[in-house]
Order: structure tokens, then C-alpha cells, then sequence
């Protein structure tokens, strides 16, 4: 079992009814939980004021906890990172804290990244995949070895796509097996997220890594928008991979005209001389893997099968 220390860094939850069921399920599943004191907070949109969410990042850090999860995304990290205290998070992830989200929590990881160079986690948080009423069994399964500290790699199946799609028309780069990236960097999240920290100091500046994104509720224009600026800036062209995750709850309209995202993914592939895989199961999807961001890994690609794999440094201590 895991000691779960729950708290709510950016938006404010307002189904208590499912955070009681998320907090139940992690219970059944065997776990500790223990609720920060401001976790049911709110303050306009937020989950208490930037002090009180500041304070409960400082919790989290003491907390001694195995694993330190975010309640859920929304917005709100943004505006605390020039104020969080990073010795303290580094040295609770030194002493075993793992912290886990992602959305939002992307702001917060790629702080985390740039200033002190340690690993978190890019996986499910409570009120987005344990509050549902039927939470996904692979996402389970996946929150419960990383739980456990058992988690060595994710994979998953390139879905095969009609033509004018992301497979077909593709050079061979992209059908090459094969490792594509070893000892490798893997980082990224939420899209809008880490374009909105490109030219801070909370920006972390990765070369050769494998960079995986995804986003939601934004229009195909807007996605390419964001990835023509990570070109742009550099960062694209610096990596060894870059593996798209789930983009999804967008609308397309009539004013597309045949524009869509598979036409924005064929356009990056052509710019760039890296792989660019997809259908990573990451997002604001049902089906979530848990990814450590900011650990080597090696990316491995066998036709249409596709594995992250890292060597498991994180066994939690189990009998404190």
C-alpha cells in the first residue's frame, strides 16, 4: 500500500459527492489517504487564494507522503510559480515524494523540471479518473503500479487510420522499428500549458528528450498554432521524438473547409526530421497511462506497437 497525501493546487472542486467516491476507491484499493486541510477550498474559480494554495503545496512537501496527487487540473499554477518554494519540493522528492497530476499540473512539473531537475509524474488525478462513476480499469491498473512503485515502461498499439490520415503519406521515418530514442529525456503535458511558459525561467530547456503533449478543447488552428511556436522557439528541432497524446472536445465548423488535425500532424511531420507517433492513451481521456516526466527513457517502436521503457527507481518505502 501507498500513503496518499490528496491536495488542490489550481481549480476548486464542486462535486464533493465524487470526491468522496475518489477518496473511497483509493481507500478500497488498499491505500492511506490523507486530505489537505484547504483541498475543498474555494475562492472565485480557484481552490482557496494563491496563499492558500501556496500553503497547500507546502503541506504536500512536508507531508512524507509516497505520493503527493493533485485533485485535479483547471487553472491556477500558473500564478504561483515564482512563488513556490522548489528546495522544499526537491528535497521531498529526494526523500520519496512522488507528486502525480496533469493538466494544469503541467505548470507545476515543468517548473519543477527546469529548476531542480527532478522527476514527477504526468498520470490521473482524483476528481478526472477516481471520482467517475465508473472509473477505466486500465487507468486503474496503471495509477496501482505506479502506486506500488512497480511501474517499468507503458506501451501502447498506433491505431491504423484511412488514407489522408497520420500513417499513410508519412516518410519512412515513421514507419522505421526500432528504438527511436535511448536514455532519453521525457517530458512535456498540457500543450497550452508549456507554450505559456516558453521564455520564463519555469521553461525547461531539454535537448535530445522525448517530448509527449496533449490537449483539450482546443480547434485544430489552435493546436498548430502552439506547436508552430515550439518549432519556432526551438524546441521541437532540439528533441530525439515527440509522441502526440490525446487531443479531443473540439468542434470543427464549416469554415475548415477539410482542415483538421490529421492535416496539422502530417504538416509537423514534413517540417521536422524526427518521429512524430501518436495515440498515446495521455489526456483528458478515460484511458490515462502514468508517465514519469523528467526520467531517461528508452522509445522503442515495433510497427504498430509503441513502448516507453524505464529502468523502476522508484520503490516506495513501504514499511515507515
Amino acid at each position: 500500500m501507498s500513503n496518499i497525501y490528496l491536495f488542490s493546487p489550481s481549480g476548486a472542486i464542486r462535486d464533493k459527492k465524487g470526491f468522496k467516491r475518489g477518496v473511497s476507491l483509493l481507500k478500497s484499493m488498499g491505500h492511506n489517504v490523507e486530505v489537505d486541510p484547504t483541498a475543498l477550498s474555494a475562492f472565485e474559480r480557484f481552490a482557496g487564494d494563491d496563499q492558500t494554495r501556496l500553503g497547500a503545496i507546502e503541506r504536500a512537501s512536508s507531508s512524507g507522503a509516497d505520493v503527493a496527487m493533485v485533485t485535479r487540473g483547471g487553472y491556477g499554477l500558473t500564478r504561483l510559480l515564482p512563488q513556490i518554494k522548489y528546495a522544499s519540493i526537491k528535497k521531498a522528492i529526494k526523500s520519496g515524494t512522488d507528486f502525480i497530476g496533469f493538466s494544469d499540473f503541467t505548470a507545476f512539473q515543468a517548473a519543477v523540471l527546469a529548476k531542480t531537475g527532478c522527476k514527477t509524474w504526468s498520470g490521473p488525478t482524483l476528481m478526472d479518473d477516481l471520482a467517475v462513476e465508473k472509473p477505466d480499469e486500465l487507468t486503474l491498473n496503471c495509477l496501482n503500479d505506479f502506486l506500488l512503485g512497480r511501474g517499468e515502461g507503458t506501451g501502447w498499439y498506433l491505431k491504423r487510420k484511412p488514407l489522408n490520415s497520420f500513417l499513410d503519406q508519412s516518410p519512412a521515418k515513421y514507419s522505421k522499428s526500432g528504438y527511436l530514442a535511448k536514455d532519453s529525456l521525457l517530458w512535456g503535458g498540457n500543450l497550452t500549458v508549456l507554450c505559456s511558459l516558453i521564455g520564463t525561467p519555469f521553461f525547461p530547456q531539454i535537448q535530445g528528450g522525448v517530448l509527449f503533449l496533449e490537449d483539450v478543447a482546443e480547434h485544430p488552428y489552435r493546436i498548430e498554432r502552439m506547436l508552430d511556436q515550439l518549432m519556432n522557439a526551438g524546441v521541437l528541432g532540439a528533441q530525439k521524438a515527440i509522441v502526440l497524446g490525446q487531443f479531443n472536445r473540439y468542434q470543427l465548423n464549416s469554415h475548415d473547409k477539410g482542415f483538421n488535425l490529421a492535416g496539422v500532424i502530417q504538416r509537423l511531420r514534413a517540417r521536422l526530421k524526427i518521429p512524430v507517433l501518436t495515440d498515446l492513451p495521455f489526456g483528458h481521456v478515460e484511458v490515462k497511462v502514468c508517465l514519469p516526466m523528467g526520467q531517461k527513457i528508452d522509445l522503442y517502436r515495433d510497427d504498430a506497437d509503441v513502448l516507453i521503457l524505464w529502468s523502476d527507481d522508484h520503490h516506495h518505502d513501504h514499511d515507515h
